[in-house]
C-alpha cells in the first residue's frame, strides 16, 4: 500500500509505516507553513497515486473523498477528525481513524501552569518587580501578590474524557477534589465523583471545560450555568470556544461575578473586538490557542496513529463499516 502522510510524523513512525504497508510519500503540510486545500490535496493525491492518507489539519473535504472513492483509509493526527468530511467517508466504506489524547498531557501541564499563576498573581508579581517597583518594605510584594493554593479545591470537569481525565490524574495528587459531568462515561476511580452539570458549576472552585462541537454541546455552557458558580471561581476553557456563550462569560467577569478565567480559544482567530475585551481583562489569562502545542504532541499522535493501524490491519480488516461506524460515534460522544 502506498500511504501519503501530510501530518508531522517522526522518523522512526514512517519507518514502522514503510515496513508494514510498503511505501510513504512524505510530504507534510507544515514545509508551506499551512494546511493544503480540498485542490492542492486532490492534486497531491494524484500525482503520488496514493492509495491512502494520513493527514493532520488538511481540507479532507467531501469533493475530495469523492475523487478517490477507494482509498484504503484516512488517518487524521486530531483528537476529532473535524477536517474530515467523515459521513462522506462513511458512505463509502473508507475507515477513519483519529488520535485521542495525542494532546493530553500538553493540555493537562498547562491547565496546571496558567491555574496556579492565576491563582498565585504569578505574572503579575513579575511584572511588578521587571517594572522596579520594589521600593522600601520588605512584605510589599508579599502582602500585594499572596494568592491561593490548589491544594484542597475542589476542580469540576465539564466532560471527562482523554484531557480530563489527564488533568484529573495530576491534580487530585495536590490534593484536590475532582467533580465531573459526562454523560457518556462512568469513572470507577474512587477519586472522582459524577455530579450534575448544574453540581459541577455550583460546587466548584475550578470549572474547566472538555466538550467537543456537535448540535447538542454548541453554545452549551452559557449565563445559567455560569451564574450558578461561587464568585471566587475560576472558569477555564482549553477545549472549543462556541460550546460557551462569550457574552455571559464576559458579563461575569466585567461584573465580578467570578473570580476570573484561563482561556485558550476564541469565537474567532484571529480575535475580534468582543474576544479582545476578554482577552485584555485583568482578571484574564488568555493565550492563543497553544494549550496542546508541543513537540512532544507530533511523536504522540504517530505513534497512536501506528498502533491503531497495526490493530486495524492485525485483525484482518474484517468488519469494516462496523469499525468505521463506531468511529463516527465516537467523534459524536466525545
Amino acid at each position: 500500500m502506498k500511504i501519503l502522510i501530510t501530518a508531522p510524523y517522526h522518523d522512526k513512525a514512517r519507518a514502522i509505516l514503510k515496513e508494514q504497508f510498503g511505501e510513504i510519500i512524505y510530504k507534510p503540510w507544515k514545509l508551506q507553513e499551512r494546511a493544503y486545500n480540498e485542490a492542492e490535496l486532490i492534486a497531491l493525491l494524484n500525482e503520488t497515486g496514493a492509495e491512502a492518507l494520513i493527514t493532520e489539519h488538511d481540507h479532507v473535504t467531501a469533493s475530495v473523498i469523492a475523487a478517490f472513492p477507494d482509498l484504503r483509509f484516512i488517518g487524521v493526527c486530531r483528537g476529532t477528525p473535524s477536517n474530515v468530511a467523515v459521513d462522506v467517508a462513511t458512505a463509502k466504506g473508507i475507515p477513519v481513524f483519529n488520535t485521542p489524547a495525542r494532546n493530553a498531557q500538553a493540555v493537562a501541564e498547562m491547565f496546571i501552569a496558567n491555574l496556579i499563576n492565576l491563582m498565585r498573581n504569578t505574572l503579575e508579581g513579575i511584572a511588578w518587580l521587571k517594572g522596579e517597583h520594589w521600593e522600601v518594605g520588605a512584605h510589599t510584594s508579599y502582602l500585594q501578590f499572596k494568592g491561593n493554593e490548589i491544594a484542597g479545591k475542589t476542580i469540576g470537569m465539564v466532560g471527562f474524557g482523554a484531557v480530563g481525565q489527564t488533568i484529573a490524574n495530576l491534580v487530585k495528587h495536590f490534593p484536590a477534589e475532582i467533580l465531573y459531568y459526562d454523560p457518556f462515561y462512568t469513572s470507577d476511580d474512587p477519586a472522582y465523583e459524577k455530579a450534575s452539570l448544574e453540581d459541577v458549576f455550583r460546587l466548584s472552585d475550578i470549572v474547566s471545560i472538555h466538550l467537543p462541537v456537535n448540535s447538542d454541546t454548541e453554545g452549551m455552557i452559557g449565563e445559567e450555568l455560569i451564574g450558578l458558580m461561587k464568585k471566587d471561581a475560576i472558569f477555564v476553557n482549553t477545549a472549543r470556544a462556541v460550546v460557551v456563550k462569550r457574552e455571559a462569560l464576559l458579563s461575569a467577569i466585567e461584573n465580578n461575578a467570578i473570580r476570573g478565567a484561563i482561556l485558550d480559544v476564541f469565537d474567532h482567530e484571529p480575535p475580534d473586538a468582543l474576544d479582545y475585551r476578554l482577552i485584555h481583562h485583568k482578571n484574564v489569562i488568555a493565550t492563543p490557542h497553544i494549550a496542546g502545542a508541543t513537540f512532544e504532541v507530533e511523536d504522540h499522535h504517530a505513534d497512536i496513529m501506528n498502533k491503531a493501524l497495526h490493530d486495524f490491519y492485525k485483525a484482518g480488516n474484517r468488519n469494516i463499516r462496523q469499525l468505521v461506524n463506531r468511529e463516527v460515534l465516537s467523534v459524536k460522544t466525545r
